[in-house]
């Protein structure tokens, strides 16, 4: 079997998901993906003809960010027409997703060479043409009585409730990602895998992140209240469903504790990012010198009322997968889609602090959602390469209750 192969990862600033406020708001999403393709193409100098597929992620596929936004960024980027594109969705999993996918590919012998990675302009929700069902079911009630979900942030909250996770832990794990992004950026952690976006007319749209508050402090996070109690009994329909009524059709003595806000939720932000994956023969034929190789990858699905919890069940499995252990792994990133998730991870599994989204993370950095599973694989990358370590481990939990995962070895 080959072996599939990490040559180049990069990927643009993250900017703040807001119209009018977010630097990259104003920017089309094919070319924001665009942007990062051709990057890929100017820092390894490869034959974009011999690219077998393109395996893209797009979470909102609506209205600019609808019509495989892979394939048209490709064709924007100039690449060559033969270099077939699709885009996917697994909602906040997309990004390692498409990685995953594109590594199979190549090691089962389908492609030479894959490009894989994503774009989420998340300023663009509630848009025209954006705006939804409330309900993840999209309206089937049948579904819904045999698998209520609730929002996300709801789910978080109970997730808390029912594990014990009190506010004061969710605020510090918050608090500790401020500091580490604010250490990754002053100390250039993230410049290897960043590309500046430019506007049509050339000027400079965005270099650098925009959305990390450094100044934060533990007090600042305590005095938040909390986003999501009055979401919980907010009626979203005639029957006056509600979010926590759908919590108690599976948990129906849970009293939740709303601990979650903004600053311990992830940041909603615009942002793209790729990779370029080939097979170890392709590589040594054409001198490409690769970063890192896949080990194993996994996809585990969970209780898609609780939502969040998959990716401690993906971590194992892949573990199992790659035929190692927790022990085996020097670095881990774990989204922090809520700041539970990422405390559970650590708590479940018994996980160093130390070794686990070492620069920040999406409470602090942002989470463009079909985006980010490909930047944390990037970020995964370059860690390795800055500590010198060999083994790195990434998931993340998805809508629906999934959570794909990958490991990967620095070469």
């Amino acid at each position: 079997m080959n072996e599939a192969w990490i040559i180049d990862a990069c990927r643009t600033p993250r900017g703040i998901g807001k119209p009018g406020k977010g630097a990259l708001s104003d920017i089309h999403p094919q070319h924001l993906g665009a942007t990062v393709l051709k990057a890929l193409t100017e820092r390894n100098d490869f034959d974009t003809a011999e690219v077998g597929d393109i395996v893209w992620g797009t979470s909102s596929q609506r209205g600019v960010q609808g019509g495989d936004l892979g394939r048209m960024a490709a064709l924007d980027a100039g690449y060559d027409v033969k270099s077939s594109a699709m885009t996917l969705d697994r909602f906040c999993g997309t990004g390692i997703t498409t990685v995953n996918i594109a590594a199979a590919n190549i090691m089962s012998g389908m492609e030479d060479m894959c490009v894989a990675g994503g774009t989420e302009m998340m300023s663009l929700y509630g848009s025209e043409g954006f705006k939804g069902s409330p309900f993840l079911d999209n309206g089937n009630t049948r579904l819904r009585a045999e698998h209520p979900q609730p929002h996300q942030g709801v789910c978080a909250d109970a997730i808390a409730t029912l594990e014990g996770i009190d506010r004061e832990a969710v605020d510090d794990l918050a608090y500790v990602s401020q500091q580490r992004a604010k250490n990754a950026i002053e100390n250039g952690h993230f410049d290897k895998a960043l590309v500046p976006v430019h506007r049509e007319d050339g000027s400079l749209a965005l270099d650098k992140e925009e959305f990390p508050r450094p100044q934060t402090t533990r007090d600042d996070l305590r005095a938040l209240d909390p986003s999501f109690a009055k979401l919980a009994d907010f009626p979203l329909d005639e029957e006056g469903t509600t979010f926590r009524k759908l919590v108690n059709q599976a948990y129906p003595d849970l009293e939740i504790d709303h601990v979650h806000h903004a600053g311990n939720s992830s940041g909603v932000v615009d942002g793209a990012a790729a990779l370029l994956l080939t097979s170890d023969d392709y590589a040594k034929a054409h001198g490409m010198k690769p970063r890192a190789r896949v080990v194993a990858m996994a996809n585990m699905g969970d209780s898609p009322t609780l939502m969040l919890n998959a990716p401690v069940p993906a971590a194992k499995k892949v573990l199992d997968k790659a035929g190692m252990t927790l022990a085996d792994i020097d670095l881990f990133e774990v989204n922090e889609a809520f700041s539970v998730v990422t405390e559970k991870f650590i708590r479940d599994l018994d996980i160093d602090r130390d070794l686990i989204n070492v620069n920040g993370g999406a409470m602090a950095l942002g989470h463009p959602i079909g985006a980010t599973g490909a930047i944390l694989i990037g970020t995964m990358v370059d860690e390795l390469e800055r500590q010198d370590k060999q083994f790195g481990l990434v998931t993340m939990c998805a809508a629906g209750g999934m959570a794909p995962a990958i490991i990967i070895e620095r070469m």
